[in-house]
């Protein structure tokens, strides 16, 4: 049913928006910037499981030997420290290894983590390459360009950061810098529903929040 508490806003003409018969959809990112950022994962924990690796054939962040277990290598130090301390590793096999043996390939595969380390490497190189081609592309290039009101907007975002800890202690109210007042006077469920249009919201991104708001803004808010 409809509302008529409720204001009836015009669309926004800044915002881009995709619009399909009966779905309202916010465009964001090229697929091969979105391809492209989450293939960063599986490179990155290829390059450090295979780092350390590489780290255990020559380790050259050492110290001097420990008294007690006469180990020098940082790494060895923290699972030997683990068996010792932490339950249900006491009886460990071979607690100098342990990291290696869960953080690594494990000891000994100097040539199988070298090998594995440049491919990650040259994967990294080529995903970048796809990214920028997807920010071209997708003409997401634009929003990285330098704008007047950005070092005004750096120093209010750090005033903001630096004020939410005493915010917290003398529980205050502490608003970010982003924040449309607009819409936070509006109900909630203006927010959720708007003039009958199905809003996927599994399409946007976790952390842009306040710029859904912002998009969704631009609906009727009748429909309850």
């Amino acid at each position: 049913m409809s509302d008529p508490t409720l204001p009836a806003c015009k669309p926004n003409p800044t915002s881009t928006l995709l619009e399909e018969p009966g779905v309202l959809v916010a465009k964001k990112h090229h697929l091969l910037v979105r391809w492209s950022h989450w293939l960063n994962l599986p490179i990155l924990l290829g390059l450090i499981v295979s780092g350390i690796s590489i780290y255990w054939a020559s380790p050259v962040y050492q110290h001097k030997p420990d008294p007690n277990t006469g180990s020098v290598d940082v790494a060895a130090d923290i699972g030997i420290w683990m068996c010792s301390h932490v339950p249900g590793l006491h009886h460990y096999s071979s607690p100098p290894d342990w990291v290696y043996n869960h953080m690594s390939l494990g000891p000994g595969m100097l040539a199988l983590a070298l090998r594995l380390h440049w491919f990650c490497a040259y994967s990294f190189m080529l995903n970048g390459m796809l990214y920028l081609a997807g920010l071209f592309m997708g003409g997401g290039w634009r929003s990285l360009l330098p704008r007047r009101t950005d070092l005004f907007d750096a120093l209010r975002m750090l005033r903001y950061y630096v004020g939410v800890p005493f915010a917290k202690l003398m529980r205050r109210k502490w608003l970010h810098p982003r924040f449309n007042t607009k819409v936070q006077r509006a109900p909630t469920r203006s927010i959720l529903l708007c003039s009958g249009r199905r809003v996927p919201f599994c399409r946007y991104g976790v952390g842009d929040s306040q710029a859904h708001a912002v998009s969704l803004a631009g609906c009727d808010f009748r429909r309850v």
